[in-house]
């Protein structure tokens, strides 16, 4: 099941099946992200913290262009959880066509 987790079109086809964690800071993920995703920050990842996040499902870690969430998924797999690194980020997310809103559920960017 999850050897297909890093492309666009299958996270989105999959979302009830994973636990989407948005790695990026406070004013990115208020300009937009993936509906249901967790915000939990690179920095707050990088401390240790990881609640919230169920180890029985798998991860689909999000940035901006896919650098920040391929440390945060190495980081997350190297503590037990089954992780993968959504390949390009919000910005291929975006250019197929995939939808992201905004904290008040706007249609958001991925800028």
């Amino acid at each position: 099941m999850d050897q297909d987790l890093t492309t666009p079109s299958v996270v989105s086809e999959r979302k009830d099946e994973v636990q989407l964690v948005d790695v990026r800071e406070r004013d990115e993920w208020d300009r937009g992200h993936i509906e249901g995703s967790l915000h939990i920050p690179l920095n707050v990842l990088m401390s240790g913290r990881s609640e919230g996040l169920d180890p029985e499902k798998p991860i689909v870690t999000v940035c901006h262009s896919g650098a920040r969430s391929e440390v945060a998924a190495m980081m997350l797999e190297a503590r037990g959880h089954r992780a993968h690194n959504l390949e390009g980020g919000l910005l291929a997310w975006y250019r197929e066509g995939l939808h992201l809103v905004t904290p008040d559920g706007a249609p958001g960017r991925p800028e």
